[in-house]
């Protein structure tokens, strides 16, 4: 039934640079934030977009005729990811204390600390927000870093690590956040894209690296 089901109509994604994507805020994910980032062999798509037929088209027509990754960073960016997988058939990553969340999805990969794609995309692990958060980094010459829940946006130009109802372990993610800065290369400074919703940031979409505050007035 569910490759069947008539999906809604659904905006399109919004193109950033030559390579990045924004899609709209998915209400399956409290609005969060997906993006496509077109790599050579393996684009990636971090997190799930909503399931509309416009999402579906363009992820169809960015990926051409190559098999790209999908990279969960977190739990909360899920969605109805079980649904688009069925449709488009392109693996999933995920932290390993995430995967029972998705037994249906197939093909399914894991990692537990680190992992690097063939596209030379780097995943580190990053509790916290959930259990199996973790943060995307594409190095130079993309120099981005899809921090997922871990930095959400809190003022224009401005994203923290925010405590709310939904916080796994809130002193664990504030020890993620320092493993973090150890773990970004000394001499990257790269922009900064949430998994969260993105209203805060009164249109801007890209954070610069400056722009992480290591902790939120209202935690």
């Amino acid at each position: 039934m569910a490759m069947t089901t008539t999906l809604e109509a659904g905006r399109p994604p919004q193109q950033l640079r030559d390579n990045l994507w924004l899609f709209p805020p998915n209400r399956d994910s409290q609005g969060g934030s997906a993006w496509w980032l077109d790599l050579d062999p393996e684009p990636v798509l971090v997190d799930c977009p909503p399931l509309t037929e416009a999402s579906l088209t363009a992820l169809r027509q960015l990926a051409g005729t190559r098999i790209p990754r999908i990279l969960l960073t977190s739990r909360e960016g899920h969605g109805r990811l079980r649904r688009l997988q069925e449709r488009l058939g392109w693996p999933v990553l995920v932290q390993e204390q995430e995967a029972y969340l998705l037994p249906n999805v197939q093909p399914l990969e894991t990692f537990v600390e680190q992992h690097t794609t063939v596209a030379g995309v780097r995943l580190l692990w990053t509790p916290g927000p959930t259990p199996g958060s973790c943060v995307v980094f594409a190095p130079a010459p993309n120099e981005l870093l899809f921090c997922g829940r871990l930095l959400t946006p809190w003022a224009p130009g401005q994203l923290a690590p925010m405590r709310h109802a939904r916080t796994f372990h809130w002193s664990r993610q504030l020890n993620s956040l320092a493993k973090l800065r150890g773990w970004i290369p000394p001499d990257a400074s790269p922009h900064l894209l949430s998994g969260a919703a993105l209203g805060a940031l009164r249109g801007e979409r890209l954070v610069p690296f400056s722009g992480w505050r290591d902790v939120a007035q209202n935690c």
